[in-house]
C-alpha cells in the first residue's frame, strides 16, 4: 500500500536524481526511448555507479536479479487465471506463424501482445480493464491452428481447437472478466474481479474468513491472507499458500535458489540474517516468520546493496489483503541521500507539527529511515511500469514499533525527465507564463520533495487507535492511506521549516508542487481513462479526492478556479496559502478516518470527490493530449546482467548492458523464466 507512482507518466515534473552521475555528454548518448504503441511508450534506465561497486557487491546484485526474475510468471497468474495460457499461445503465433504478417490482424495482435506484456495479462496495468483486441475471433483461431501444436500451452489431451475455445471468449467477449480489480460500491467485488486471489467463494465469505481468525486484543497481528489464494473445494473454504510446495511452488524453488547464492556473498551479517529469514518464510509460508523478516529488513541500515522480493503490495485484490509478487534490486545513491537523512532525521518535528489531532499523532516516531536509490532491476509488479518511491513495511504495528524504510528511485525518475524533455504538455495545459515559469524553476524540486515527505514521513505518520482493525477501511483503505501520505507531503512542502532545513531555497517554490499537483488532480489525470469510466485506481483516486475536495472547499473564497481561455479549460491558483490550510484540514480528517476505521466517512469521502468523472471536460482533455502525440504511461526495459567467469566458472566481473529491445526482452524471459505450468491451481 505504500507506493509513490508517477503523478503523470505524460510529462516530467519529477526531477532527476541530484545524485546521478551523468555528464550532458552521457545522457546525449543514451537513448532512452524504445518504441511506443496503444497508450504505452517503452523506456530504458541507466545503472549510475554499478562499475563502482566492488565485485562482491556485483555479485550480490546478480544473484538477487536472477531472483527477481524468476518471480516473473507468478504475477501473470495472480492477475488471471487465463494469463499464462494466452501469453504463451501469442507468443507462439508471433514466433511461429507463417502467414502474411503486414496484415491488420497480425499487426494488431502483435500489439495486443505487446499490452499483455507490459500489464502482466489481459487487463490494463493501472485501469484494469480488459483490452480490446483489435484483431478477429477468426484470426486468432486460424493462427493458432497453424502453428507447431507443441509451442501451444495444452493441458493433457487438449488440442488446439480446444484451446482456442477455450481462451476465445476470454479474449473477445466484452462480458466475461471486464474488470481485473472491481471496486465500485455496491457490487461484489471478489466475484466481479477477474484477479485469481479468490476462486469460488463471495465478498461475504472472504471478509467473514479472515475476520473469523483476528484477535482484535493482537497488537501484534500477521497480515492475513497475504500469501495464498482463497478458495472452496468440495463446499469448504481454504487458503492455498504461495510457497516452497505449495502453489506457486516451482518459481518460488528458483527465487529461494538464487536467493541462497545471494546469502553467500552477502555485505554483513545483517544482510545475511535478512536473506536467511526470507528463505525460511518462502519454505514454510508462516507469516509471522515474514513479519519477523521485515523487522530485520527495516534494521538493515547499513548495506549498500538492498532489494524487495515477496508477496508486497496489495492494490491488485479489491479486499486490499492479498499480495501481488514483486521485486526490486538496488544500491545506495550515496550523494542523493543526504536530502532524504535530512528529512527523516527531523521525523519527530514534523509529526509534532502536524495539523491532525493530538490523540492520532505518534508519541514518539521511531525507525524513520530514507535514502535514494539506484534500481538495478526491476521485476513482478515493479515491471515494466514501477513506482517512484516506495515505503515498506506495510504492516502498521511493525512501522509503529520498529520504523519502515522509505526510496526514492533516482535513476527511474532521471530517465522519466530525460525522456519527456520538451515534448509540449506543459505549454498545452499550464494557464500562463507565470506558472510556467514557476515550474522551470522549481517544480522538480518540489515533486522531489513531495515524493521525499510522502514515502519517508507521511506513510509513517500517525496511529490507529488501541483495537481499530488495520483492514477497517476495507477497499477504500488504499486511497485513503495514499491521500493521507500525499497530503502530508503537500502540507509539510510549503512550510517554512523546509527553507530553514536548506531543501528549498525561498518561500515561494512549493506553489510549483501546489499547481502541478491541483492541474493532474483536477484535469490531466483524465488522460488516462477511457471516455465513460469512472476513476478506479487508487492512486488515481487519491489525487483527484484531493484536488476536487480542496476545490470545492475554497469555492466561496475562490482559493482555486477552473476557467476558460481561448475555449479551453485551466487551473488557476489565486490563494496559495489558504490551499494549504485546506490540505492541512483534509488532512487531520482523513487521518481520524484512518485512525478510526471509519469506514462509512472513507466510503462517503472517496464515492463523492474521487469516483466520478465529468464527461464535458474529459473530452476536451482527451482532444487536447491527443494532438501531442503523446503516452499517458511509461514503462521500462531493464538492463542486461552477465556474469564473467574464469575457467573454474567463478564470477570474476558482471558486465550490464543497455540495448535490449521490448519484445526481445519480453521473449527471453518467456523463454529462460518460465517457471509455473500453464494452469496453475
Amino acid at each position: 500500500m505504500k507506493k509513490q507512482l508517477m503523478i503523470c507518466a505524460a510529462f516530467s515534473l519529477l526531477t532527476a536524481c541530484s545524485g546521478s552521475k551523468t555528464t550532458t555528454a552521457e545522457a546525449d548518448k543514451f537513448d532512452y526511448t524504445v518504441e511506443q504503441f496503444a497508450d504505452l511508450q517503452i523506456l530504458r534506465y541507466r545503472v549510475p555507479g554499478f562499475e563502482n561497486l566492488s565485485l562482491q557487491q556485483k555479485e550480490l546484485v546478480y544473484y538477487l536479479t536472477e531472483a527477481a526474475l524468476q518471480g516473473r510468471d507468478i504475477l501473470f497468474d495472480q492477475n488471471g487465471k487465463y494469463n499464462l495460457r494466452i501469453r504463451r499461445a501469442l507468443e507462439a503465433i508471433y514466433k511461429g506463424y507463417e502467414g502474411d504478417k503486414n496484415t491488420s490482424d497480425f499487426k494488431a495482435m502483435e500489439v495486443y501482445l505487446k499490452r499483455v506484456w507490459f500489464s502482466n495479462g489481459i487487463h490494463h496495468h493501472y485501469g484494469t480493464e480488459k483490452f480490446v483486441p483489435g484483431f478477429t475471433p477468426e484470426f486468432f483461431r486460424q493462427a493458432v491452428l497453424s502453428v507447431d501444436a507443441s509451442t501451444l500451452p495444452l493441458v493433457e489431451g487438449q488440442t488446439a481447437e480446444q484451446l482456442c475455445d477455450e481462451l476465445s471468449p476470454v479474449i473477445f467477449d466484452p462480458a466475461i472478466m471486464p474488470k481485473r480489480v472491481n471496486q465500485a460500491a455496491g457490487e461484489d467485488l471478489v466475484l466481479t474481479s477477474a484477479c485469481n486471489y479468490y476462486d469460488g467463494v463471495t465478498q461475504k465469505e472472504a471478509e467473514d474468513f479472515y475476520n473469523a481468525m483476528k484477535n482484535p486484543k493482537d497488537e501484534t497481528p500477521v497480515s492475513y491472507g497475504l500469501n495464498s489464494r482463497l478458495v472452496k473445494e468440495n463446499g469448504k473454504i481454504q487458503e492455498k499458500v504461495w510457497k516452497v510446495g505449495g502453489l506457486y511452488g516451482p518459481a518460488i524453488d528458483k527465487i529461494v535458489y538464487w536467493l541462497k547464492k545471494a546469502e553467500t556473498v552477502a555485505e554483513n551479517q545483517e544482510q545475511k540474517a535478512v536473506i536467511t529469514k526470507l528463505i525460511e518464510y518462502y519454505e514454510t509460508g508462516d507469516l509471522k516468520t515474514f513479519d519477523d523478516y521485515a523487522i530485520l529488513w527495516v534494521k538493515d541500515l547499513n548495506s549498500l546493496v538492498d532489494f524487495v522480493n515477496g508477496f508486497t503490495e496489495s492494490y491488485g485484490d479489491p479486499l486490499g489483503m492479498k499480495a501481488s509478487w514483486e521485486s526490486l534490486v538496488n544500491f545506495k545513491d550515496l550523494e542523493a541521500t543526504h536530502r532524504t537523512e535530512i528529512i527523516s532525521g527531523n521525523a519527530q518535528w514534523f509529526e509534532d507539527h502536524s495539523p491532525v489531532d493530538k490523540q492520532f499523532k505518534k508519541d514518539e516516531v521511531k525507525g524513520v529511515s530514507a535514502k535514494v536509490i539506484t534500481a538495478a532491476i526491476l521485476a513482478g509488479d515493479l515491471y515494466p511500469a514501477t513506482a517512484i518511491g516506495i515505503n515498506l513495511p506495510n504492516s502498521n504495528w511493525i512501522r509503529s514499533h520498529h520504523g519502515s524504510k522509505s526510496v526514492t528511485i533516482g535513476n527511474i525518475t532521471d530517465a522519466y525527465n530525460k525522456a519527456a524533455h520538451g515534448n509540449g504538455f506543459n505549454e498545452e495545459f499550464v494557464y500562463s507564463d507565470a506558472e510556467l515559469k514557476l515550474i522551470d524553476n522549481y517544480a522538480d524540486l518540489t515533486g522531489e520533495l513531495h515524493t521525499d515527505l510522502h514515502e519517508c514521513l507521511g506513510h509513517g505518520s500517525g496511529k490507529l487507535l488501541p483495537g481499530v482493525d488495520p483492514d477497517a477501511l476495507k477497499a477504500y483503505g488504499s486511497t485513503i492511506e495514499e491521500a493521507r501520505a500525499d497530503l502530508f507531503g503537500l502540507y509539510y512542502v510549503a512550510d517554512p521549516k523546509l527553507v530553514e532545513l536548506g531543501l528549498t531555497p525561498n518561500a515561494d517554490a512549493y506553489k510549483a508542487e501546489y499547481y502541478t499537483y491541483l492541474m493532474n488532480g483536477l484535469m490531466t489525470q483524465l488522460v488516462r481513462i477511457e471516455p465513460g469510466n469512472s476513476v478506479e485506481e487508487a492512486h488515481m483516486r487519491n489525487r483527484q479526492l484531493i484536488a476536487r475536495w480542496v476545490f470545492e472547499k475554497g469555492a466561496a473564497d475562490k482559493v482555486v478556479e477552473m476557467v476558460k481561455k481561448d475555449g479551453k479549460t485551466y487551473v488557476v491558483v489565486n490563494d496559495y496559502e489558504k490551499l494549504r490550510e485546506l490540505f492541512g484540514e483534509l488532512l487531520s480528517e482523513i487521518q481520524r478516518i484512518k485512525s478510526t476505521g471509519d469506514y462509512q466517512a472513507a466510503h462517503d469521502i472517496v464515492e463523492n470527490y474521487a469516483v466520478k468523472v465529468d464527461p464535458t471536460l474529459h473530452a476536451e482533455i482527451l482532444e487536447r493530449y491527443k494532438k501531442l502525440n503523446l503516452a499517458p504511461y511509461k514503462g521500462f526495459v531493464n538492463p542486461k546482467y552477465e556474469a564473467v567467469t574464469d575457467a573454474d566458472g567463478k564470477i570474476t566481473d558482471v558486465k550490464v548492458t543497455y540495448d535490449e529491445g521490448y519484445a526481445e526482452q519480453m521473449l527471453r524471459y518467456s523463454k529462460d523464466y518460465s517457471n509455473l505450468s500453464s494452469v496453475n491451481n
